[in-house]
């Protein structure tokens, strides 16, 4: 597995802007990744761990879990954070598979500030490499973050 970016910023409420974005956070999932969160969470569907059942479903191959993917991104968000105690609230929408082998890209954008309740409103997202181009695997989520 390889993971890359996102160090921990750990923002000010009063440094930030509408517009500002998170640093990207790469990884790159194996079929290792895979099993491991299959075990993990004690979700064994074949179409994550068995290459013939996710062809009969239509897929190339095996796919990592949406979770996992989902996970990712909120290691995205509490690296930037410094640690996960102000993500409130974290909701995305899955839009395409990952497979093993593929790098996935987390990132976000402030999209509102509320001063009065210290928090911020982000929109937020993962990408995959693919065939030279970013395609959408989670888009248009939303985290809540709230700041001492």
């Amino acid at each position: 597995m390889h993971v890359g970016g996102a160090e921990p910023v750990n923002p000010r409420f009063e440094d930030l802007s509408v517009g500002d974005e998170l640093p990207p956070l790469a990884r790159t999932l194996t079929r290792d990744d895979v099993v491991r969160y299959a075990e993990a969470s004690g979700d064994r569907n074949p179409l994550h761990l068995d290459d013939a059942a996710a062809r009969a479903a239509g897929f190339p191959g095996a796919i990592a879990h949406g979770m996992l993917t989902m996970g990712h991104l909120a290691t995205c968000l509490t690296r930037w954070l410094g640690g996960p105690e102000g993500l409130e609230r974290l909701t995305a929408p899955f839009r395409a598979p990952v497979f093993p082998g593929e790098t996935i890209v987390a990132g976000g954008r402030v999209r509102a500030l509320d001063p009065a309740a210290r928090r911020a409103e982000l929109e937020v997202w993962v990408t995959v490499e693919r065939e030279g181009r970013h395609e959408q695997a989670i888009r248009r989520g939303t985290a809540v973050i709230r700041f001492p």
